[in-house]
């Protein structure tokens, strides 16, 4: 007898913590670290964000901070490396460094300059993709490094916000749309 799974989307829903007016009024946050303390929460959703890119890739690179979380069970599940991208000022050597526009100011990110050896296919990984900002300056370190970008795979995409767009044409899987 084949039991049938659970939707991804229901699974996101029961595992995750909405919290309220965080990180300001207004905004409804949705908190995945529970998803990440539950086995086999974590290994559904790491299986799931790689799998549309299977054999496509030969390197993760995970976005500071949750991305690390997701980058490093994908290459452990799947067999391949994992790279970091930092937030500015956390990487000891020589870096490339991508600014993006944040609401008030800039933010930068930060990759070191040989982690990704050029022709290197990456598949990005990070928990939330809004506006496309991060994930963007991710990619755009990636194909500074000579890397190509296999794709993009997000945990929850915020949809109004546009973020996909900024990110074409690369291939982009978001587990759930909120």
């Amino acid at each position: 007898m084949n039991q049938r799974q659970e939707p991804i989307s229901d699974l996101l829903d029961r595992l995750s913590e909405v919290v309220p007016d965080y990180p300001k009024p207004g905004i409804s946050f949705k908190d995945l670290t529970p998803v990440f303390a539950d086995a086999a929460g974590l290994k559904r959703i790491v299986d799931e964000v790689v799998a549309p890119f299977a054999g496509e890739f030969d390197v993760i690179a995970g976005l500071e901070a949750r991305g690390f979380v997701l980058a490093a069970a994908g290459a452990y599940a799947t067999g391949t490396g994992m790279v970091t991208v930092r937030k500015a000022g956390k990487l000891p050597r020589a870096v490339f460094t991508e600014e993006y526009l944040l609401e008030y100011g800039t933010a930068a990110l930060e990759l070191h300059t040989d982690d990704v050896a050029p022709g290197t296919r990456v598949l990005i990984l990070d928990d939330v993709l809004a506006t496309g900002g991060t994930v963007g300056s991710a990619v755009k370190l990636i194909e500074r490094a000579g890397a190509h970008v296999a794709g993009v795979g997000v945990i929850l995409e915020l949809e109004e916000l546009g973020g996909r767009k900024q990110l074409e044409p690369h291939h982009v899987h978001s587990l759930q749309l909120v």
